[in-house]
């Protein structure tokens, strides 16, 4: 079977510069059709010289026969790769060239036995589940979708907001904060995390409802099923709020009232044979620096 893979990144540093020479050569070299995002292409042009068989792509429609996603950079860049991959089922391996890096789990190190293991089966599926956001006039179209989370703010500094949250029919609570975080299992240990929300496993079934800032001290994160349909209402002093999916965010008028639940498609990301999602949480946030541990 011929095998086309889609590589997705935005800049590359000099230093990483050897590595995606070995990854496209690797990748050739196995007869692959390759097809990489088309600013990332022009970035990396810049830099170094790239083969002629290498193809760009420009958008979604562009990729949706792809085999496989590769996602170059850190989380931030892969969360970009699901507006692109969108319903199509199109596994995203995620190769760390940023920072922390829960999601882009392979190094560059590794990114040659990784190509072996991808072209001959030998990995596993991680799903994801997403948010949806469903609004009057449909404001992010047919992205409305997040894989962390998604956030209402404060688009001023200088007032809070008041949210109102239902679960369902039934009245939750009158969030007065700077904002309020809705988050997956997959985005607990992202912005949730800074806001003292609670880790989550992937596949537990849960959302996360977590405040900003809250003005009670009273109030805390909560957990609820991800069966759950949220609805959320916002009043403040000023004419408009924050939201934002992911990192894609727009300004919205107190007057829309927004509806929240678990969307109908899921996201898959490849995972290595060794790959530990505990392993990552004590390594990533430095659990395991205790010499009682050993």
């Amino acid at each position: 079977m011929d095998v086309k893979i889609a590589i997705y990144g935005k800049r590359l540093e000099k230093t990483h510069l050897s590595f995606i020479q070995v990854l496209f050569k690797k990748l050739l070299d196995k007869q692959v059709e390759v097809l990489v995002y088309k600013s990332f292409y022009d970035d990396l042009l810049q830099k170094t010289s790239l083969d002629e068989k290498l193809k760009t792509f420009d958008n979604h429609e562009d990729i949706k026969d792809v085999n496989y996603l590769f996602s170059i950079g850190g989380d931030g860049t892969l969360l970009k790769t699901i507006t692109f991959v969108r319903d199509r089922d199109i596994p995203i391996l995620g190769i760390n060239t940023g920072r922390l890096g829960f999601l882009t789990s392979i190094t560059t190190e590794e990114i040659d036995n990784a190509i072996d293991d991808v072209l001959t089966g030998n990995y596993d599926l991680d799903t994801r589940t997403l948010l949806s956001l469903e609004t009057e006039n449909n404001l992010f179209g047919d992205i409305n979708y997040a894989l962390n989370e998604i956030t209402l703010q404060k688009k001023d500094t200088s007032s809070m907001v008041t949210i109102k949250v239902y679960l369902g029919d039934d009245y939750l609570n009158s969030y007065w904060a700077d904002g309020l975080i809705i988050s997956t299992p997959t985005g607990s240990t992202a912005y949730s995390l800074s806001c003292n929300g609670p880790i989550i496993l992937p596949g537990s079934g849960n959302i996360i409802v977590n405040p900003i800032a809250p003005h009670n001290l009273n109030v805390r994160p909560l957990v609820i099923p991800d069966n759950t349909e949220l609805t959320l209402k916002i009043a403040g002093r000023t004419e408009n709020f924050l939201v934002a999916l992911d990192s894609r965010s727009l300004t919205v008028p107190l007057s829309i009232e927004l509806k929240i639940k678990k969307a109908s498609h899921q996201i898959n990301l490849v995972r290595l044979k060794n790959y530990s999602f505990l392993n990552t949480l004590r390594t990533k946030l430095i659990w395991g620096l205790d010499k009682r541990n050993y």
